[in-house]
């Protein structure tokens, strides 16, 4: 809010201040970063709350797993991609094997 009017009340209220510039928006990993993080997996598996968490989603406790997760990494919707990342990774297990 810049300050309009030399008032200490209403709207217009305030000192002047510079608007921080907002930072870019995250885009698509491009083809070399899901390339790497492809190859990284592989090498180093995964870690043991997804272990737990695949377990739970195998025996379709998806409520469950959506907690758990939630609880090892902070937020909800962090939460929720992560429970689909692993139960993509269960289908894809469940076609190869």
């Amino acid at each position: 809010m810049a300050l309009k009017y030399k008032l200490a009340v209403g709207l217009n209220k305030g000192h002047r201040v510079t608007k921080n510039p907002r930072p870019k928006k995250k885009t698509i990993a491009s083809k070399h970063t899901k390339f790497v993080r492809d190859i990284v997996r592989e090498v180093c598996g995964f870690a043991p709350f997804e272990r737990r968490a695949m377990e739970l989603l195998k025996v379709s406790r998806d409520k469950r797993a959506l907690k758990f997760i939630k609880k090892k990494l902070g937020t909800h919707l962090r939460g929720k991609r992560k429970r689909d990342e692993l139960s993509n990774v269960l289908v894809a297990q469940r076609k190869a094997g």
